[in-house]
């Protein structure tokens, strides 16, 4: 964030002035990683676990072994805690493998779209493109297509998540013809049709062009200077939930009849009657023998993904203005092995300064000492790290899961959200619990979590009775400070949003008297809310002329100051027990 304002805006500044010696933001959680489908790169936002599943897939299958996605154990423990949004986006390394069948289908490009290319025989006999589909999805389950026998019977193998196509009703008089989206695994004779298109036309002019009904938009990321961002392209809403159409090569067919007039001629441009799968192509593959990932996690592979995959989403969630979130985590990703994403985390969170970045800093299996080294070579109050690892059953799978913490992180900062407020510590017997964890990969003493404590790592404990449970709440803050909590954090976050937001409609408003008591009249009761809903113990907003003096007014400049006085948590709780003689008086 720039220090100083050249055009026109609002900068937040705040003052750390707590050294020791409106509700919740409801923007939600940002998580980056691998999936089994979905938009590559694209920041997608969900609002429940079953439209994560749709959008980007759940657990995957590989022969006898299962495997899951930690992208898809962090969504369900997200919405199940009372999550509300949640952005996700997709990463892959590029390393997809494609196979092109025979004929029209032209298999996968290199973004992972499975294309299909619709053709027809001109009048040499030479095959022609008429119009392309692309899937909408990419990954291992879009794309894993299997051919169909030769009389468009059963296929030899598939999947009720992969989808065919049938061109029929080919009306060359009219130029029209129908498209049918089919169910991977259904048969001729028992056909599943997803959707239908009925009297498409290639006819960009006509109401029913094959473009316009079913849709030609798809996203692409692009760089401006340093800068990544989402560009859409195409002219037509996606009417498909499974393709768009990629292509369109539509010449203006036309021949003069006896009389001399000139009609449309449909016949070399029309697709052929016929029927078929998509090119096979698979996703990402894991590597895994146990299904705990910790061998899985490499420091060059993450869930099948290399480590630089991460770097362009990074980049690409720094847009404050496109992506909103008040915490993001990269379950994943280890200070260890991937020390140059994980910094890009937490420099994404500093950065942006309305989230905080939960970051794990060693694999599976790894010592106490080796995570507190870790820990001292970050000193942030946007970001935190939670330890040790944690089992969980995958209910898609039945199978046991391990891991790392971030996993779990956001959904505990949702529950807190849903249940009090983003300035109550996540933490604790009530709002640190973890009831999907079914064991933490080491149970801690008591001078395990201070060791652990001390360097600014947040143990999550076992406690009899109680189960798993987060059990402290520190930022990586070294200085000590207010910030140097999580909960203070958050909420400063909250506070500098709803504040933010109230100014940017005092931008080109005169700097007057008036503007200054329109600024008051918001800020005030907001603060006072959060007051009474134990947020702060005192305030004061300062926007006067004792602050806007006419040398300020003159440099087109409003300053307001805003003092704050955080309520603290309670996290050492001291209980002096006193034994007293018979007949001794009790102190007033």
């Amino acid at each position: 964030m720039a220090e100083t304002l050249i055009s026109p805006g609002v900068l937040a500044r705040e003052n750390d002035q707590s050294f020791i010696g409106a509700r919740p933001i409801n923007f939600g959680a940002a998580i980056i990683g691998a999936a089994v489908k979905g938009p590559v790169d694209i920041p997608t936002a969900v609002g429940s676990f079953s439209q994560y599943e749709a959008i980007f897939g759940g657990s995957v299958e590989s022969g006898s072994q299962f495997y899951t996605y930690l992208n898809s154990v962090a969504a369900r423990n997200y919405f199940a805690q009372g999550g509300e949004s949640l952005l996700v986006t997709r990463v892959v390394s590029g390393s997809f493998t494609s196979a092109v069948t025979s004929g029209s289908e032209a298999g996968k490009n290199n973004s992972g779209i499975t294309t299909i290319d619709f053709s027809v025989a001109d009048s040499a006999g030479y095959a022609k493109s008429a119009f392309q589909l692309s899937t909408i999805s990419e990954g291992a389950i879009m794309n894993n297509w299997s051919a169909a026998d030769a009389d468009g019977g059963t296929l030899a193998s598939g999947s009720s998540d992969n989808i065919r196509w049938e061109i029929g009703s080919v009306n060359t008089a009219s130029g029209q013809f129908s498209l049918f989206i089919r169910r991977g695994n259904d048969t001729s004779n028992q056909k599943a049709i997803l959707e239908t298109y009925n009297n498409l036309s290639m006819d960009p002019t006509a109401p029913n062009y094959v473009a316009k009904a079913i849709g030609d938009t798809y996203q692409t990321v692009e760089q401006d200077g340093v800068d990544y961002y989402v560009k859409s392209n195409g002219n037509y809403v996606n009417r498909s939930a499974y393709v768009y159409v990629s292509k369109v090569n539509t010449p203006t067919p036309q021949y003069f009849d006896n009389n001399g007039v000139v009609k449309p001629q449909y016949t070399g441009s029309m697709p052929a009657v016929g029927s078929g799968s998509f090119a096979s192509a698979t996703g990402v593959n894991i590597i895994n023998d146990d299904a705990k990932f910790n061998e899985a996690i490499t420091a060059t592979n993450v869930q099948g993904i290399a480590p630089a995959g991460y770097d362009q989403t990074i980049s690409l969630l720094s847009n404050t203005d496109d992506y909103q979130f008040n915490v993001v985590s990269a379950p994943g990703l280890i200070g260890t092995l991937h020390s140059s994403q994980v910094n890009s985390l937490v420099a994404l969170a500093q950065g942006r300064t309305d989230c905080i970045s939960v970051i794990d800093l060693v694999p599976y299996n790894s010592t106490i000492g080796t995570v507190t080294n870790e820990a001292s070579g970050y000193d942030t109050s946007y970001s935190a790290t939670y330890w040790p690892w944690l089992q969980t059953v995958d209910s898609a799978t039945g199978q046991t899961v391990w891991a790392p913490a971030s996993t779990y992180i956001p959904a505990v900062y949702a529950f807190t959200d849903a249940s009090s407020d983003p300035w109550f510590a996540p933490a604790g017997l009530i709002r640190g619990a973890l009831g999907s964890v079914i064991r933490a990969e080491r149970k801690l003493t008591s001078g395990n979590r201070d060791t652990l404590y001390e360097a600014n790592v947040n143990p999550i404990a076992t406690f009899p009775g109680s189960g798993v449970v987060v059990f402290g709440q520190k930022t990586l803050q070294k200085k000590a400070s207010a910030l140097d909590r999580v909960n203070v954090r958050r909420l400063l976050i909250s506070l500098k949003s709803y504040i933010t937001q109230v100014s940017d409609n005092l931008v080109f408003e005169q700097n007057t008297i008036a503007t200054r008591n329109n600024f008051l009249a918001q800020v005030n009761p907001y603060l006072e809310s959060v007051q009474q809903r134990q947020g702060l113990y005192a305030f004061q907003v300062v926007m006067d002329e004792t602050n806007n003096t006419p040398d300020v007014i003159d440099r087109n400049e409003l300053v307001g100051q805003i003092y704050l006085q955080p309520t603290k948590t309670a996290e050492f709780v001291i209980l002096d027990f006193n034994v007293l003689p018979t007949g001794a008086t009790f102190p007033e």
